[in-house]
């Protein structure tokens, strides 16, 4: 029986599980902690202990180390950038993640950390082509924009207090870093509210009038020559941390992207998908938008410095290093975890919305 410590509980990733981990027979506690409150999704789950804190503070160590969590899973993090705060979310990123990677190394019942890094890390460059997939061994380049170069930097961190640690000398912590592609699911597009890239083109953003400009600029999908995406199914997300977390896998210290085979998707897939045409610009228009919105709105619309990079230049990665090592199997390719609402919080999407791959055809 595993006792686990997940951060972030409360954000997509960390919620989820926290959900799909409490239904497992071989889990008997989850240490949950985030700086927000308990979501619905894990109201009276017996197996869940909540803790409201920052991993940023040091009010949670003692808490959690009672508990004796055999494995740490760290999502937490501030993505969108903080107008005018970028002190406070590097406290809360930088050194809420080094709190949480030397309570791991210095806990010892702590025998697996796994810490979801980003495909942020190898930065979106002029220089970058579709043809290219970026395999773990190549450097992580990101500076400008926060949330990469921040990933980065914790990355660097991590493995630094790593090889530092007597956890390493003595073999006794594992630790797996991950890469994910962008995260999608029927929980990600219809569970929770929140401004995304595939929120904004399927014209799913409600509320105030800045959301209702934006839908209306994209009711054609504004993509540049360089333009592609991967996308990951949340359902991969979850058995991929199962297998890392809770199955006895070999490695000391590994990094894996994690993004299913196959092509990733075009301008025009994502425009059918959503039913609009493409409308081609430059990187300059995209710059130049994106830096009035950021301003504008005073970061309400997450288009902060460096991020318009990522819409315009592509980052393809390459997955394949967990299948060769572990024989891990995507369920979902890059452009069915797009389209189609299949998965395990299908049962929230509403009837009308539904989009099953059998049933299309697919």
């Amino acid at each position: 029986m595993k006792t686990l410590f997940i951060t972030g509980a409360a954000g997509y990733v960390g919620a989820m599980l926290c959900d799909q981990f409490s239904k497992r027979d071989d889990v008997s506690l989850i240490v949950a902690l985030d700086k927000e409150p308990q979501p619905d999704l894990l109201t009276n789950n017996a197996k869940i202990f909540w803790i409201t804190a920052n991993t940023a503070d040091h009010s949670w160590q003692t808490t959690v180390r009672e508990k004796k969590p055999d494995v740490v899973i760290h999502t937490a993090w501030q993505i969108r950038e903080l107008y005018g705060r970028s002190g406070l979310q590097r406290r809360w990123n930088v050194d809420g993640s080094e709190n949480v990677f030397t309570f791991a190394f210095k806990t010892p019942s702590v025998k697996k950390l796994i810490y979801f890094s980003s495909a942020a890390v190898y930065g979106a460059y002029r220089t970058n082509s579709a043809e290219h997939r970026f395999t773990e061994d190549e450097p992580m380049r990101e500076e400008e924009y926060s949330y990469g170069a921040e990933k980065k930097h914790v990355e660097e961190s991590l493995h630094r207090l790593w090889r530092g640690s007597s956890n390493r000398a003595n073999g006794t912590t594992q630790v797996f870093v991950i890469r994910p592609a962008a995260i999608t699911g029927p929980r990600g597009r219809f569970m929770r509210t929140r401004f995304g890239l595939q929120s904004a083109l399927a014209g799913q953003l409600k509320g105030d009038a800045v959301y209702r400009v934006i839908s209306l600029m994209v009711s054609f999908v504004p993509a540049t020559p360089w333009w592609v995406r991967q996308f990951i199914h949340e359902d991969d997300v979850t058995d991929i941390v199962e297998l890392l977390s809770l199955r006895d896998v070999p490695g000391a210290y590994e990094v894996y992207n994690i993004t299913p085979p196959g092509e990733p998707v075009f301008a025009p897939d994502m425009a059918r998908a959503v039913g609009k045409r493409v409308l081609r610009v430059s990187p300059w228009m995209v710059r130049l938008a994106y830096f009035v919105f950021w301003h504008l709105t005073r970061g309400k619309v997450p288009t902060s410095r460096g991020v318009w990079r990522f819409y315009s230049y592509p980052i393809v990665m390459d997955g394949s290093k967990l299948t060769r090592q572990h024989g891990y199997e995507y369920r979902h390719s890059s452009g069915d975890a797009f389209q189609y609402t299949d998965g395990r919080y299908e049962r929230f999407v509403p009837g009308e919305a539904r989009k099953t791959k059998a049933s299309l055809g697919g």
